[in-house]
């Protein structure tokens, strides 16, 4: 069982952990073995399966993006970085994030830097994330870099909300047809069949095609599912195959309305990241080869480390942008190029992707507008398949009694 307790140290000052023990009894004796002195205790149950204990390790973008804000606004205060996170372990409920929380109160107590700290934990924090903190502390402006790591992954955020909701939609209503199709030809079809058997009425090749499938299903139901849990879990493994993952990429990038979208987002990532990373003092180097961390795509990522190589000969960062038209808009590289001109390179990238992120925001929008009549003509043309059918014996019978 899992115990986080708060007790005073040496010093006086009051330290939060998180430890493991079999009973409450034997947390308070672990925390006084470290010298301490126990001000609370609280046990709090993890799923355990087979004798196994589970926690979950997983730190929502939502709960990073307080810690970022929080923390700023703490430093901003005058509170130290020491004081902000002893703060923040008190505020989160997520028992893995108190402990990397308390990973960093801890390296900081041994003199290490904040973000010292934060690689110990690249499950949690990104490149992106660190390379600002860093970048930050060496300027001394970590409360305003903190910030901007905040509306990054806000953005983010809010990029992926947005995705996933026009999506959303269409996925719920294909999973219902799924089931109400199945239920069908499990139990509507096999009554129609038995009646046109008993009368013995003769099948066009569509009925016969629905009766087929009837059968299958109601005979064969437990195989099909797990062919189907065989084949998802072979699509999973297979997605992680560097060059079946090429390949959707590309597919995804050539889809109609869907291959814009992806075009548009991964600009506006680009641009956000590069932007965000050399306001806080990033080389541009560094700042590319965090971006090719950032983005997804295979296409984008080879972009990416090209303008990087580039960049190190002594070539003009946009001048890749400008010959990779067929993936970022040529907008792209002849306003970086503009911005490189004028020395206001970060201000051009931030309006590229203040631009492009409005751009998703309506084009998702819109994707869900055109969804819902694509949606309704499928349903329509599925169901009038299977009416026709199956009615259409009923009225070759109906005809040969008259």
């Amino acid at each position: 069982m899992k115990f986080t307790y708060k007790a005073k140290n040496s010093e006086g000052a009051i330290v939060t952990e998180v430890l493991e023990a079999s009973t409450r009894a034997e947390a308070i004796a672990s925390v006084r073995s470290l010298g301490l002195i126990p001000v609370s205790i609280v046990g709090h149950r993890s799923f355990s399966f087979g004798g196994a204990i589970f926690v979950s390790k997983k730190v929502k973008l939502s709960e990073k993006i307080l810690f970022a804000k929080n923390l700023s606004g703490m430093l901003s205060a005058g509170l130290s970085i020491s004081r902000a996170l002893q703060v923040l372990v008190k505020q989160t409920q997520n028992i893995y994030f108190k402990k990397v929380i308390n990973g960093l109160l801890a390296t900081i107590d041994r003199g290490g830097t904040l973000s010292d700290g934060l690689t110990q934990y690249p499950d949690v924090f990104s490149p992106l994330f660190i390379a600002m903190v860093r970048a930050g502390e060496e300027s001394g402006s970590l409360p305003a870099v903190l910030i901007e790591v905040e509306t990054i992954l806000e953005k983010s955020y809010a990029l992926n909300r947005k995705i996933k909701s026009a999506m959303m939609y269409p996925a719920i209503i294909f999973c219902a047809i799924i089931l109400i199709g199945v239920l069908m030809f499990i139990y509507v079809v096999p009554t129609l069949t038995k009646t046109f058997k008993d009368l013995g009425a003769e099948l066009p090749a569509t009925t016969r095609f629905i009766i087929f499938i009837s059968d299958t299903l109601s005979n064969h139901f437990i195989v099909i599912v797990g062919v189907v849990a065989v084949l998802a879990l072979g699509g999973y493994f297979a997605f992680r195959v560097k060059k079946v993952k090429e390949r959707i990429d590309w597919v995804i990038l050539h889809l109609p309305v869907i291959g814009m979208i992806a075009k548009e987002v991964n600009t506006a990532r680009t641009t956000r990241t590069l932007s965000s990373l050399m306001s806080s003092g990033v080389t541009i180097s560094r700042a590319l080869s965090i971006t090719e961390d950032v983005l997804q795509n295979h296409y984008y990522k080879e972009v990416i480390q090209k303008a990087g190589h580039e960049v190190e000969g002594g070539a003009p960062i946009s001048k890749v942008f400008q010959e990779s038209d067929k993936l970022y808009p040529l907008m792209v590289g002849e306003m970086m190029a503009v911005g490189e001109e004028t020395g206001k390179l970060g201000g051009m990238l931030t309006d590229i992707a203040l631009f492009y992120e409005a751009e998703v925001d309506a084009k998702t929008k819109d994707l869900s507008t055109i969804i819902e009549p694509v949606l309704m003509i499928f349903i329509g043309g599925a169901v009038g398949f299977f009416a026709v059918s199956m009615l259409s014996p009923m009225y070759s019978i109906l005809n040969a009694i008259k």
